[in-house]
């Protein structure tokens, strides 16, 4: 992947061409297929996350808490796997796969629920089983949109998937309500099935694209052989290293301020769970704005700089939140939060898809993916421990912080700085002005080979 100095990656141009100002290309059609079947998935699962969550609560907090660690420890545990094994057999065959068997575990949760009704040890196993297929599924799904388009459009595919994704977050949590007041546990875990089947049906509609994918993966090697190559391309290639490094953090200090900490500060000073919910929903919105843009417009020139100026932006919206004393000036600080944390999530997403090799997709997918859930995990309970022993606001100014530094140090990071996007009408690359890669002597694993450092 790594260019010459002053050279570009195969099928780019220089980003100083006029060329390159060619007008926006049109997202493919098998792409827009895939991800409304992607959306109708993810939505029934949001309902069933709802209902799992709902069935869960009636036994106690205890019960609950561990529902959701049913839930996230294997898909934390296996993701390494799962990435290995998309690279290897490929993404659409894993996906296949993980459709048939959520089609399965959701049949069998809902004769379960209406034989037996919600359970412990139903709830727990319908957590546990969906938490495995997520491990293997998510790196495949996560890696469609660079296998389906090209990078020319990649921001703009993201974009419009994660406007997808907050819409039927929003959606999932509504539709969750009404579906378990009247149907309860089983009537979503039917939905489950029918979303699931309807991304079945897509999948086979556009195997064509998939032929060749995966046709000698399995030959050679072995799995734990492929996990390690994923690990060491991560570590080796400095802008996946710093892209990775800095998605860490931003995930630890950023992702848990909505959903942990502004519930927390609301309650500390009194505000009720309006406030909560509106603040919420402007995060929501800042994101789905930035994602607009970036949808009509294309991602910035520099990404790097993109990603590190919305950190800055973020920083300074939880740093507000900290401060404020009025629940109006927190939806204000919300939708700065949710503006930053869109603006950076639109380039990092794209900038790290676009630096792995087509080899390595999933299994870079699975680290990025792996590399959010454990910094989530670890500080959601850090952060709840401070927020018990100092004010909340103090714990919010600490993740300011954090989230500010960041984005100063990708600014300042070479790797990052000196990325560009490059257009043009036959397609486009990531560009590097310089070689960052690897040193001379060392001899890289089969992602390469037959290809070099520069090779799609």
């Amino acid at each position: 992947m790594t260019a010459p100095p002053t050279s570009t990656a195969p099928g780019a141009t220089d980003p100083a061409d006029p060329a390159c100002a060619a007008p926006a290309v049109r997202l493919p059609g098998v792409y827009r297929v895939w991800l409304a079947g992607a959306l109708v998935s993810m939505l029934g699962t949001s309902v069933m996350f709802f209902a799992l969550g709902w069935a869960a609560s009636a036994h106690g907090g205890m019960v609950a808490g561990a529902v959701l660690t049913a839930v996230n420890l294997p898909r934390f545990a296996l993701l390494l796997v799962g990435g290995a094994l998309g690279d290897r057999a490929g993404a659409w065959r894993v996906m296949v796969a993980g459709d048939l068997a959520m089609v399965v575990v959701s049949l069998g949760v809902a004769l379960s629920a209406w034989r037996f009704g919600s359970p412990v040890w139903l709830l727990l196993a319908a957590a546990l089983l969906t938490g495995v297929v997520d491990a293997f599924y998510l790196p495949a799904s996560g890696s469609m949109p660079r296998r389906l388009v090209g990078a020319a459009v990649l921001p703009r595919a993201l974009a419009l998937r994660q406007t997808g994704v907050q819409l039927t977050m929003f959606a999932g949590g509504s539709l969750g309500g009404v579906l378990v007041s009247r149907a309860g546990l089983g009537g979503a875990a039917l939905v489950q099935v029918g979303t699931f089947s309807l991304m079945l049906a897509v999948l086979v509609g556009i195997r064509g694209r998939f032929a060749e994918e995966g046709a000698g993966r399995g030959a050679g090697g072995s799995m734990l052989g492929d996990i390690a190559d994923g690990l060491r391309l991560a570590w080796r290639d400095r802008l996946l290293r710093v892209s990775l490094g800095v998605l860490s953090v931003a995930a630890a200090f950023l992702l848990p301020v909505v959903s942990l900490l502004v519930p927390l500060l609301a309650r500390e000073r009194g505000w009720g769970a309006e406030p909560v919910g509106l603040v919420s929903g402007a995060q929501a919105l800042g994101i789905v704005a930035v994602s607009l843009v970036v949808l009509r417009r294309g991602g910035a020139a520099r990404p790097g700089v993109a990603a590190g100026a919305g950190l800055l932006v973020a920083g300074g919206g939880i740093a507000a939140l900290g401060l404020v004393a009025s629940p109006v000036v927190a939806v204000v600080a919300g939708l700065l939060v949710g503006s930053g944390n869109g603006l950076f999530a639109a380039h990092v997403a794209p900038l790290i898809l676009t630096a792995a090799p087509e080899s390595h997709l999933s299994r870079v997918q699975a680290i990025m993916t792996m590399v959010q859930t454990g910094s989530l995990l670890l500080m959601n309970l850090t952060l709840g421990a401070a927020a018990e022993r100092i004010p909340v606001g103090a714990v919010l100014a600490g993740c300011a912080l954090a989230v500010a530094a960041t984005g100063v140090g990708a600014l300042c990071s070479a790797p990052l700085r000196e990325v560009r996007r490059a257009e043009a009408r036959a397609g486009a690359g990531v560009v590097r002005r310089r070689a960052p890669g690897l040193r001379p002597g060392w001899r890289p694993g089969r992602w390469s080979a037959g290809r070099g450092r520069g090779g799609r």
